[in-house]
């Protein structure tokens, strides 16, 4: 009974110890997606939130584990964002335009939480430490394109054209790049990637 309670005891302290360390993580991704990686550091990211430097070292051994909590936080909300669309979608249109309205609110309201998640896929190729969470994370990004992908051949009794792997490659840039322009303040940026996806999903699906 005491083991038992220890261990209870013990999982306990994991989970509040795990919720802190997403609290903390949620509250410097604004200051991460605005300055990007290499700007900032653990203490400008406590003087932009309502947390001190020193909790920041508590719950996270640097600036790299901080950052991983933050991408894996938020690339975990962001892969089920297209879920209920591909579930609820009876056709093909009906399919299309609902994910075309989400990939048009996601690039528009959250471009600076993409921003670094480009950057850090970057720093990726240089800081061995990003390596596994980039991989996992672009695996899950690569699934959930791929549901999307199947739902809709599905709808039309066909099956996709292209691998998973290739069909993430493709909406990925063509995303990339819309994002680009997007922070550029081209406002050709959106509709452009939304005439291309519309244009290309009858060809791959």
């Amino acid at each position: 009974m005491t083991q038992r309670v220890a261990v209870a005891t013990e999982v306990l302290r994991d989970e509040k110890f795990n919720a802190r360390r997403i609290e903390l993580a949620e509250a410097a991704l604004e200051t991460l997606g605005e300055l990007g990686f290499a700007r900032t550091s653990l203490r400008e990211i406590a003087q932009n939130s309502a947390f001190t430097h020193g909790v920041f070292h508590y719950y996270f051994s640097d600036k790299l584990d901080l950052i991983c909590c933050c991408v894996r936080h938020y690339k975990a909300k962001c892969v089920t964002r297209y879920d209920e669309v591909v579930t609820s979608a009876q056709s093909r249109d009906e399919l299309t335009e609902g994910f075309l309205a989400k990939l048009a609110a996601t690039l528009q309201d959250e471009a600076r939480m993409h921003r670094l998640w480009y950057d850090l896929r970057s720093q990726a190729m240089f800081e061995a430490a990003f390596r596994k969470d980039v991989l996992e994370i672009d695996k899950s990004l690569e699934a959930m394109i791929w549901r999307i992908a199947s739902r809709y051949a599905e709808l039309g009794g066909t099956r996709p054209a292209s691998s998973p792997a290739a069909l993430y490659a493709l909406f990925d840039g063509l995303f990339q790049s819309a994002l680009l322009k997007h922070l550029a303040n081209d406002e050709t940026a959106v509709p452009e990637l939304l005439d291309e996806v519309r244009r290309l999903l009858p060809t791959i699906c």
